[in-house]
């Protein structure tokens, strides 16, 4: 889908490209790719870094032509991957400045909204990629919140009972949350380029470069937090896992030795040899009698020992 805007109390729809000074695509068509390759003469080579799925956050130049790459989030259907990072590329030449993604997300609609809201025009190509960075980290910070709620539904399972499926679920999000703190390092180190650029670190908003440092600092202390509980989390339940497998096995350990008792004085019992009670006729009963005490014996210093 190809969308104009143009600056009008904000960002506002152009209805045409002549009228435009940002042209946002997302997810092109066969016909969409023809039409920024062959009409508005975008480097192909820039086309297909931003396509690339793991393309890092990154600036490159090539023909007149800037390309500029942030990473951001983005919310799957998925159960095994909820949340991912997918780059949003920026190309730009003179007036023209063009956005793509490949895949559908709600960042770009909520930035328009919020510009028409607060009445914020971007004064240059630069500006825009700052402010979609701000409102980038915003939204890592929204999907952590909603990371949280998975972990505390997952937490609230195990308690119950320890199931392989939320082992799994904890595993899933700590994979998220390794793609958020990969990208978001990326994202700084892109931000620290484009403020120390030479050309355009004068024309730079004050105001505006803090806020992208504040939003990504705060989006990766909040995202390290989060990984190092989960972290903490797993960790804890294996301990718990290991610890219950070796109470199991200990008092398996324990009825296997009790067991054992009465085999041992029936073997004892059932030799081929005189033992003063093979004529008698309550022989028998004497050594279930002798087997039972023997085990209770056994049971009773098992208890103590907290090992049954």
């Amino acid at each position: 889908m190809v969308t104009f805007y143009k600056k009008s109390n904000g960002l506002a729809i152009a209805q045409s490209i002549t009228d435009a000074t940002w042209i946002s695509v997302v997810n092109p068509t066969q016909q969409e790719t023809k039409f920024l390759l062959e009409e508005l003469k975008i480097p192909e080579a820039f086309y297909n870094d931003i396509e690339d799925i793991d393309e890092r956050p990154r600036m490159e130049t090539e023909n007149g032509w800037q390309l500029v790459i942030i990473r951001i989030p983005l919310k799957n259907n998925s159960e095994r991957l909820p949340y991912t990072t997918m780059p949003l590329g920026f190309v730009f030449k003179d007036d023209m400045c063009v956005s793509i993604c490949f895949s559908e997300t709600e960042l770009i609609d909520d930035f328009i909204a919020y510009t028409q809201r607060k009445n914020i025009v971007p004064q240059n190509h630069f500006a825009l990629v700052l402010r979609l960075l701000v409102s980038s980290s915003i939204w890592f910070q929204k999907y952590l919140k909603q990371v949280n709620q998975r972990i505390k539904v997952a937490e609230n399972n195990l308690e119950k009972s320890i199931r392989n499926e939320d082992l799994q679920e904890l595993l899933q999000i700590e994979k998220c949350l390794v793609f958020f703190i990969t990208s978001l390092k990326g994202n700084e180190m892109l931000f620290y380029r484009l403020r120390n650029l030479k050309t355009h670190r004068d024309t730079f908003d004050p105001e505006l470069i803090e806020d992208v440092e504040i939003e990504l600092r705060q989006a990766q202390d909040t995202t390290n937090i989060y990984s190092d509980i989960l972290t903490g989390t797993m960790d804890a339940y294996a301990s718990v896992i290991s610890n219950n497998l070796n109470v199991i096995m200990k008092r398996l350990t324990s009825i296997s030795i009790i067991l054992m008792i009465p085999t041992l004085v029936a073997s004892f019992y059932g030799m081929n040899v005189p033992n003063g009670l093979q004529e008698n006729h309550y022989g028998f009963w004497i050594v279930a009698l002798i087997s039972f005490l023997v085990s209770i014996v056994g049971v009773v210093m098992f208890k103590k020992k907290n090992l049954f």
